[in-house]
């Protein structure tokens, strides 16, 4: 758990990252080149748009090898990443080193790509249900990691992620999250505004994500269950951990940031009534209780036709701020942070941590914000309150070993049955 006192010195590293560190290389990587080769996860939209965002972030960096169950998608992602490179008139040939051998297919192909040596880091955007799994055989492949959030859909596979952080620590690998904002100047300066009490003790705040619904994909003939689940992940519990998981975790991770900590319980109620594809729901509204007096208030909707917005305010004792913008309490000084966009500076910071030999760790907060999402569904889906301590510290809580299926070792197995499609949990009931 973060402390306030934990917040300043990681704020401090942050704020001067920059200048600190530079752009040579301190350690040799594969082949004897300073050269960092990347291998790609997961090869759907936001994989391809993360990789692209590495190339971007830094000089040096190669695509050497990309794994996913589909080989469209990963011819797809190459062809993308070629025309990205293209576009930015950098050297195809030299970036883009991505032969046929080295195009793994597969729900297993994560583990050939990951067994190569001259891959130095891989990029995790597979669905989250995978997440734990390719994040644990990362770590132990001795990889350094960029890893898309949230990185679980149930309370095991939480804990499964904060335990690979903690392998990584001891072997010096960076693991960087795709939560963003904490890699955006104007949250940082607030983060840390915040820290200085600039608006006093938080009390309370709103978090929101309200827009649209996403895509869905209606299932083809003759489908195998698992190509649907996965083609079709964003409609599926079991694969994204319902909406709030998987997208309002921004927000949600906002909060535990600027608070200190993770909420101690949460009661929510929410509910379906237009989509077409899967079990999820269309809305959540919670409020997360993190002690000392201190509330949030959730919510994220995923409906045509609504108002929307995303975004979050907090209200303290001495002022209040929406953490992207506009700030009212004391002044105090606030250091400088990097500017840019913050899809690309996750990965520039990632690269630079590697290559100066101080590793960056983002395992637990984002295996939190995760968690805290995940305990708002269950709270959702069964109309119960939800605590803490009963995702992460007792064991014999029925919620602690509360696992989604299938599971990653279906598909590999392929064993997979998928759930049927508007069959969804009923508060007091399931």
């Amino acid at each position: 758990m973060q402390t306030r006192r934990d917040f300043l010195k990681t704020s401090g590293q942050m704020a001067f990252s920059a200048a600190a560190l530079g752009t040579a290389s301190s350690r040799v990587f594969a082949a004897g080149s300073d050269t960092l080769r990347v291998g790609l996860i997961g090869c759907g939209g936001r994989g391809t748009g993360a990789a692209n965002d590495c190339l971007e972030s830094s000089q040096g960096i190669q695509i050497v090898a990309v794994a996913d169950p589909f080989s469209d998608r990963m011819k797809g992602a190459i062809n993308e990443i070629t025309k990205w490179c293209q576009g930015k008139q950098r050297p195809v040939d030299e970036i883009v080193k991505v032969p046929p051998e080295r195009m793994f297919g597969g729900y297993d192909g994560y583990r050939k790509l990951l067994a190569l040596n001259d891959v130095d880091t891989v990029i995790i955007a597979t669905p989250p249900v995978f997440r734990p799994v390719h994040l644990n055989a990362a770590i132990k492949a001795g990889k350094h990691v960029f890893m898309e959030k949230p990185v679980a859909v149930d309370p095991p596979g939480a804990r499964k992620v904060i335990e690979a952080g903690d392998l990584a620590k001891q072997k010096g690998l960076s693991v960087v999250a795709g939560t963003q904002r904490r890699y955006q100047k104007a949250y940082r300066e607030n983060a840390y505004a915040i820290s200085q009490r600039a608006i006093g003790r938080i009390l309370g705040g709103r978090i929101w994500w309200c827009g649209g619904a996403l895509w869905n994909r209606v299932r083809a003939t003759n489908e195998s269950d698992a190509a649907y689940m996965v083609r079709n992940w964003v409609s599926f519990v079991e694969m994204s951990g319902d909406h709030i998981v998987e997208q309002h975790v921004h927000n949600i991770d906002v909060a535990n940031w600027f608070i200190g900590r993770p909420p101690k319980m949460a009661l929510g109620f929410g509910g379906r009534a237009r989509r077409k594809t899967g079990d999820q729901y269309d809305f959540f509204s919670v409020d997360y209780d993190y002690g000392e007096d201190v509330t949030i208030h959730s919510m994220c909707r995923q409906v045509n036709g609504c108002y929307g917005r995303v975004s979050e305010h907090f209200v303290g004792t001495e002022g209040s701020l929406v953490p992207d913008g506009k700030r009212q309490g004391k002044s105090v000084t606030v250091p400088a942070f990097e500017e840019g966009n913050p899809y690309v500076v996750e990965h520039r910071e990632l690269v630079r941590s590697i290559r100066e030999g101080k590793p960056l760790n983002d395992a637990r907060q984002v295996a939190e914000s995760t968690m805290t999402a995940i305990m708002g569904r269950i709270s959702t889906y069964t109309g119960q309150m939800v605590k803490w301590s009963d995702l992460m510290e007792n064991q014999e809580s029925p919620l602690y070993n509360l696992r989604l299926s299938p599971s990653p070792e279906d598909f590999e197995k392929g064993t997979v049955v998928a759930p049927k499609d508007d069959v969804i949990a009923i508060p007091g009931r399931d």
